[in-house]
């Protein structure tokens, strides 16, 4: 037996922290290297902008499918059955190389007509071509390390993939710094630069994270575990992986639609509506970590059948959720315009955003709820019912009544707020429902 196999951690607190310091990262590092191409020129923030908005639409389905493989280690752990470990580590590898391989061909022969359908300004078209060809080309990089680190996730080991998560993000930054500006021999490459940034952080992470997978685990990925193929395992990876993929997918379609809207609402709309976006990301963003930790206990729980400790983990992950997603909300709230006057001086935003943090305390409660009952209904292999509850709501209820309050009520911005509260406030009760209702039971994914 490896390190770190004796047995996995069933500890909130231990596996949620280190998944929220690797978030938080990601997002920091973003902010960061928008901020360092803006010392660079405004084309140059315009064109990596452009090219991400269609690159993180992939990336994100690649995060949120490699789920699957994160749900069934941890269903294998708690069934004890190490034979299958391999086996969907291996298949999963597999199909994600194969996946990210064809939407790279994909995104670097066909991302100019998406560009041009987007109406990128002809001035910056070349830069953003430059660099979706290049980071597009490192798809399979970035696939192959999300699956580790879900390989990862599901045996509990959070601080590994945060270490490693770290070790990228110090790498990117300086690497940006040097590549983007020029240092010595190195000349200023603006675009390029962070292209290749991007690039050789992925590559480091991904020869890091492999290194630590052949040392740490005793999971093994080859090619014999794929002759004959087993296509139950597949099977079982895209039963999850289909489903939240395609949710999240509907989710920034519906979300851009409901973009459109505070567009026509005016700049100072959209300038608050960016700030308070921000201000929610800082809400929630812990409870993304507790929703990915409370996913791998219940999935541990679910494979070795007791499910009688299941509901106990969840309703604790739920509540503390709430309080920390709506007591930060309130907290932002009662300071407004102390914490938005980092971003702006403007009264008339910070009166409206005032307004709208209000209304974001309700949405918080709603969006507390739903992020973790999602992941641990996933967990516990009810995959259906996330998808159709989550596709629900935002056509049926988001979309629609943005429009209604928003746009035809002429509520501005705070109708728009207000539907997407009410919106995460009728999923959440449709996800305890389901939960107490106990329908859930006896869909573990795997086999003892």
């Amino acid at each position: 037996m490896k390190p770190y196999e004796k047995g996995i951690s069933l500890s909130i607190w231990t596996l949620s922290w280190p998944i929220f310091i690797e978030v938080f990262l990601q997002m920091l590092v973003g902010n960061i290297d928008q901020l360092m191409m803006s010392q660079y020129s405004p084309q140059a923030v315009a064109a990596v902008a452009n090219g991400n908005q269609i690159l993180n639409v992939f990336i994100m389905l690649i995060v949120v499918m490699s789920t699957a493989t994160t749900i069934m280690i941890a269903q294998y752990l708690g069934a004890r059955n190490s034979e299958k470990l391999s086996e969907v580590c291996t298949v999963s590898l597999a199909f994600s190389f194969v996946f990210s391989s064809v939407a790279a061909i994909f995104f670097i022969t066909c991302h100019e007509w998406i560009f041009r359908w987007l109406g990128i300004p002809p001035e910056t078209m070349g830069d953003t071509s430059m660099y979706t060809s290049i980071v597009a080309a490192g798809l399979p990089i970035q696939a192959l390390y999300y699956t580790l680190v879900a390989v990862f996730r599901g045996h509990s080991l959070t601080r590994i993939t945060m270490y490693v998560a770290l070790v990228m993000n110090i790498i990117h930054i300086i690497t940006n710094y040097f590549f983007i500006f020029g240092h010595g021999p190195i000349p200023g490459l603006g675009v390029l630069g962070v292209s290749i940034s991007t690039w050789l952080s992925k590559l480091v992470g991904l020869v890091i994270i492999v290194y630590l997978f052949t040392r740490l685990l005793s999971v093994k990925a080859k090619l014999s575990y794929l002759k004959p193929f087993p296509w139950h395992t597949l099977k079982s990876i895209l039963r999850i992986s289909v489903p939240s993929g395609g949710e999240t997918l509907s989710y920034q379609l519906s979300q851009t639609t409901i973009m459109k809207m505070v567009n026509i609402l005016g700049l100072a709309v959209i300038n608050t509506k960016v700030y308070v976006y921000i201000i929610a990301m800082l809400c929630y963003v812990y409870t993304i970590a507790l929703a990915n930790a409370s996913q791998v206990i219940v999935g541990f729980l679910m494979g070795a059948k007791r499910q009688g400790d299941v509901s106990k983990r969840v309703w604790h992950s739920m509540f503390l959720a709430i309080c920390i997603n709506v007591g930060l909300a309130a907290f932002f709230y009662i300071f407004s315009d102390s914490v938005l006057s980092v971003f702006t001086s403007d009264s008339e935003i910070l009166e409206l955003a005032h307004k709208v943090l209000f209304v974001e305390i309700f949405l918080e409660l709603g969006r507390a709820v739903n992020i973790v009952m999602v992941s641990c209904l996933q967990a516990a292999g009810d995959i259906r019912t996330p998808m159709l509850v989550g596709i629900f709501g935002m056509w049926f209820c988001a979309v629609p009544l943005s429009y209604l309050l928003g746009i035809y009520w002429n509520w501005g911005l705070i109708g728009i707020w207000i539907a997407m509260a009410i919106d995460e406030i009728i999923r959440g009760i449709l996800f305890v429902y389901r939960w107490y209702s106990g329908k859930w039971r006896n869909k573990a994914l795997i086999q003892a």
